[in-house]
This record gives C-alpha cells, structure tokens and sequence, in this order.
C-alpha cells in the first residue's frame, strides 16, 4: 500500500509539479494602469492624438511558454477622447466609429510568437465598427513581480496599425490620413 501511495504521489508530482503554468491576469484599469491611445496623421500636416478612456480585459502569460499567452481586451468606443469636444462627437458619429450602432471593439487573440528577449508579436481577431479582421501587435514585456500591497503585477508595451478603410470607415482626409497607429500599455493583476 505504502509502495502504492508513493507512486501514486510521484506521478502527480511529475504531472503537475513539473510543469509550469501560464498565470492569469486582469488588466489594470481601475488604477489607470493601463492605456490605449492612438495616432492619426490629419492631412500630412500634424498628427491627431487621443485615448480611449474605457476598456477592459485579461490575458495568460507564462515567460517560459510564450505560445500559450492569450490576450482578450473589450473597448467602450463612445469613451473615445481627442481632448476636443466637437472632434469627439464627430469621432463617435458614422463617418468614423459609429458608437451607436457598434458600441464597442474588442481584440481576442489567435496566437503569441516569441521573438526572444521578451519581445513578441501577437496576433488576433480585431473588431471595429462592426468588421472582423485579423490584426498583428508588436510587444515587448516591461517587467513582473510583487507589488507593494501583496499582489503579483506583469506589464507591456505594444504597438500596432491598421487602415481606417479596412473596416469600414468611409471618412477619407487623403492617404496620409488613411491609417491609424495604436499604442497600448498594459499592466495586469495576477488574479
């Protein structure tokens, strides 16, 4: 019996013990620790920034198995702010993010591959004003660890582009206006 439970207690061990876990995360938008903003070039002449101030989402990560991480982010897009309120509501009408028929974007990811060095390139499925279309993001792992009130933290940096037209935003300011550039800074708390 003894012979039995020993056995019984090292293959358990060597399942589980043995194998490292992605954890998960959820992202820190309660403490503004996190941010989406974006980029646009207004008719080649200067650049239109701005943020959107309510998302939410998580994400796995595991350093040691990068292909295993998933990211999962929901984007209020009425929460949109250029820091100009005529700009804003122009922004949230049809002619660019139609927030009253399509109140929200999200990003779910399809797979993470690891560039080494903590750098990764994530792709996933991106949906904006109603369309659906594959979208890579460019990201590097600024740190984890411990924080001062007893939790576990993990942060990242990431970037990526698209083309207004792609998903069906008909406003068109010229070519240099014709994509958009995302920066996304993201801190999670070990759940």
């Amino acid at each position: 019996m003894k012979k039995h439970l020993l056995s019984m207690a090292l293959s358990t061990s060597l399942l589980f013990g043995g194998v490292a876990q992605a954890s998960d995360y959820v992202i820190d938008t309660q403490g503004a620790h996190a941010s989406i903003e974006f980029r646009v070039s207004h008719l080649g002449y200067s650049f239109v920034v701005g943020r959107f101030n309510e998302f939410e989402g998580d994400f796995s990560f595991d350093k040691n198995k990068v292909s295993d991480a998933k990211v999962n982010v929901v984007i209020n897009t009425a929460s949109v702010d250029s820091n100009h309120a005529e700009r804003d509501k122009h922004l949230r009408g049809s002619d660019f993010l139609n927030t009253g028929k399509f109140p929200k974007a999200s990003f779910s990811s399809t797979s993470v591959v690891d560039k080494g060095q903590g750098n990764f390139i994530i792709n996933g499925d991106f949906t904006l004003n109603g369309v659906t279309k594959p979208l890579a993001i460019t990201a590097h792992e600024i740190g984890e660890g411990n924080d001062p009130w007893g939790g576990y933290r993990a942060g990242f940096e990431g970037s990526t582009e698209f083309a207004l037209k792609d998903y069906n935003i008909k406003m068109d300011l010229g070519p240099a206006s014709s994509h958009v550039k995302l920066d996304l800074v993201i801190e999670g708390i070990k759940k």
